[in-house]
């Protein structure tokens, strides 16, 4: 099958990055959302994500314009019958989740793939209330999209080796390579990396050291590009309180207790980049 139109649902931060990144791939995309103030918001983080692209990577030819054509902004889930993939980006709640899904799964031709972009929800869970759950599989993005590689591809119970090759050649044609892992909460990647930003959280609440302290020493000790409180407020301090508590309840074990502050800080609305402040200051 050809990866003609891709369906991408949640017009958030990384379903604006994977809408960028098909876009620029030459795929026609369908990004939707609930409501015409979020794809206003959409566009306006498509021009940054463009703009940024460009600034680290001078030797690219990207056509904002040409972007931005291959792109339907749209609330009409009905014109996901005809897209050839699905990407779904939606927050990491799962009663929206499961509400999407079994939308979805009556529009979208049978024999299309969905792909769960999530951080830590089973994939085995939701495929479940699909009629294809062979046909689900988790593939975990990394922000910004369209500068990072590598994506974390998750295999639930059902999902077919098919489905797998399926998802492989769809990411060679977004220019990423990809890794798979079995369906735990978590997986890899956020199993160890939301434990690591938790725990960061409890060094700051706990007055062992200043947020500015704490990732100074990961990206000099340890050579990180970011240290994990700079990457809990560029990953959103909202998104990173939702996949701790999905840790939490799906292991049933402390260690994934979130912490106080960080719980504090979502009360507030400081949840990071996106709001102009969280363990750093943006504006």
């Amino acid at each position: 099958m050809e990866f003609t139109t891709v369906g991408v649902i949640g017009a958030g931060v990384m379903g604006v990055g994977v809408a960028q990144n098909l876009a620029q791939t030459g795929h026609r995309v369908v990004l939707l959302d609930i409501s015409d103030e979020v794809l206003d918001n959409a566009r306006r983080e498509l021009r940054d994500g463009l703009r940024a692209y460009t600034l680290f990577n001078r030797d690219a030819a990207v056509d904002p314009a040409a972007v931005f054509d291959r792109i339907d902004f749209s609330t009409d889930y009905e014109l996901l019958a005809k897209a050839d993939f699905v990407v779904e980006n939606v927050t990491e709640d799962w009663d929206i989740k499961e509400a999407v899904y079994r939308r979805i799964d009556r529009i979208v031709r049978p024999e299309v793939v969905f792909a769960v972009n999530t951080s830590a929800i089973s994939i085995t869970r939701v495929g479940a209330v699909t009629d294809r759950p062979d046909r689900v599989v988790g593939m975990h993005f990394m922000n910004p999209v369209p500068m990072k590689p590598m994506v974390e591809v998750i295999q639930g119970y059902h999902t077919s080796a098919e489905t797998i090759d399926t998802a492989r050649r769809f990411l060679a044609g977004m220019g990423k390579d990809c890794i798979v892992v079995e369906d735990m909460p978590g997986f890899v990647s956020n199993r160890v990396l939301m434990l690591t930003i938790n725990e960061a959280v409890f060094l700051v609440q706990d007055g062992v050291a200043a947020p500015a302290d704490v990732d100074r020493i990961f990206k000099t000790c340890f050579g990180h590009k970011m240290g994990p409180l700079e990457t809990a407020d560029l990953i959103g301090l909202d998104t990173i309180l939702k996949s701790v508590e999905v840790l939490y309840d799906s292991y049933n074990d402390d260690k994934y207790r979130p912490a106080p502050l960080l719980k504090k800080m979502v009360a507030a609305g400081v949840l990071g980049r996106k709001s102009g402040a969280g363990f750093h200051r943006y504006r």
